[in-house]
């Protein structure tokens, strides 16, 4: 797949040879936290992956990316943005996205203890403005009834994750996350809250985000 990046100049390696070509950043640092209403919070982390611009490329490249079309009313439609989910057993398509499963799931191990560690990897690439997702919260499954946990990396050209309680209303959180920012969105937060990526009509290259979720939430 070919689409036109524009690399971040805070994302920029070690010119050292012996460089590693990414790393990870303590979780604890920087971390901000919001703190919603109904037991709901979100976390963000800036530049919590260097060297994601070349993992970008890679995912860009080698994750085998499916279109999907869902009915809506009495037609079918394109969805805006191409997918892949990788459950429990499979490997993932780079190995900075097992270290950062493993790594919030040790950071947030007692948000995490009734249900266990992070196991699944939902990859959405986002081409370009025309590509987005609508208000949803993450329902289906366990996080229907149980507080739940899911981490977003994001890779590529920032777009604003917006917030808003469920049902509707003004958005209350618009986060702009892309080049190896986390954002964690905890608690009740799935139930009580919804979130949306929206479409643009400004120039924009791809994003991909890699949802890290529990088992039996999607």
């Amino acid at each position: 797949m070919v689409l036109t990046t524009q690399p971040s100049l805070l994302d920029l390696g070690d010119d050292a040879d012996d460089a590693p070509a990414w790393s990870l950043g303590a979780v604890a640092d920087g971390l901000e936290r919001h703190v919603l209403a109904q037991g709901a919070w979100v976390d963000v982390r800036r530049g919590w992956l260097r060297g994601s611009d070349g993992i970008l490329a890679t995912l860009l490249a080698e994750v085998p990316w499916r279109a999907e079309r869902r009915q809506m009313y009495e037609r079918e439609v394109d969805v805006p943005r191409l997918l892949r989910f990788y459950g429990e057993e499979e490997v993932l398509p780079h190995a900075c996205l097992a270290a950062a499963r493993d790594a919030l799931s040790a950071h947030y191990a007692d948000d995490l203890a009734a249900a266990g560690p992070l196991r699944t990897a939902g990859l959405c690439l986002y081409r370009d403005g025309r590509d987005g997702v609508a208000w949803h919260g993450d329902r289906t499954g366990r996080s229907r009834r149980e507080d739940t946990v899911v981490a977003i990396v994001s890779f590529g050209a920032p777009r604003p994750l917006l917030l808003r309680p469920a049902g509707g209303g003004p958005t209350v959180l618009r986060v702009p996350v892309g080049h190896g920012d986390l954002l964690v969105m905890g608690g009740s937060c799935q139930r009580t809250w919804e979130h949306a990526v929206p479409k643009t009509t400004q120039p924009v290259g791809p994003r991909v985000s890699v949802q890290l979720r529990q088992r039996g939430v999607r």
